[in-house]
C-alpha cells in the first residue's frame, strides 16, 4: 500500500465511511417507500371509487391525538379503515393517518391532516393482531360497507 492511499487520520476515515453507509441506507429507504408509494396509491384510489359506487356515504373524519383523550375534527371527509378509526381513505382517494398532535385550538377549531403514503402492511411494527396486508384491509372494508363504525 502506498502511504497516498492510506488515510493519515483513522478517525476521521471511520466517520467518513459511517456517513457514507448512513447516506447509502437513506437512500435505499427512500427508494423502498417510493417504491411501495406507488403500489397502493392505486388500491387506495379504487377503493375511494369503489365505496362512492357502493353508495356508503362518506363521513366528517376525526383524528385522535396522540395522548389519547377526545378526538379532534378534521377537514377531511372520506371513510375509516380501521375500527380504531386511526386510519381512513379520503373521497379525494388518499390515504390519512388520523393521529395528530393534541393542541387546543384544534379543540375548537378542528385539525388539517395531511395524506400520507399508504403502507403495504397496515400496523407493522404494532401489537400481535394489528398488522394486516393493505388490499386486505380495504377489501374487508368494503365488504363491510355502511356496517362499520363511524
Amino acid at each position: 500500500m502506498s502511504p497516498e492511499s492510506e488515510p493519515s487520520d483513522p478517525v476521521a476515515a471511520r466517520r467518513r465511511q459511517a456517513r457514507e453507509n448512513a447516506e447509502y441506507h437513506y437512500a435505499a429507504a427512500a427508494r423502498a417507500a417510493q417504491a411501495e408509494a406507488r403500489r397502493t396509491a392505486p388500491m387506495v384510489a379504487a377503493f375511494a371509487e369503489a365505496m362512492r359506487s357502493a353508495g356508503v356515504e362518506p363521513t366528517r373524519l376525526r383524528a385522535m391525538p396522540y395522548s389519547g383523550g377526545r378526538r379532534l375534527r378534521t377537514d377531511v371527509v372520506g371513510w375509516y379503515v380501521r375500527r380504531d378509526q386511526r386510519a381512513a381513505v379520503g373521497t379525494n382517494g388518499l390515504w390519512y393517518v388520523l393521529v395528530v398532535a393534541a393542541s387546543l385550538r384544534g379543540r375548537f377549531t378542528g385539525v388539517h391532516v395531511e395524506p400520507s403514503d399508504a403502507p403495504l402492511q397496515v400496523g407493522a411494527g404494532g401489537r400481535d393482531g394489528d398488522s394486516i396486508a393493505l388490499d386486505v384491509l380495504l377489501r374487508l372494508r368494503l365488504d363491510a360497507g355502511s356496517d362499520f363504525p363511524s
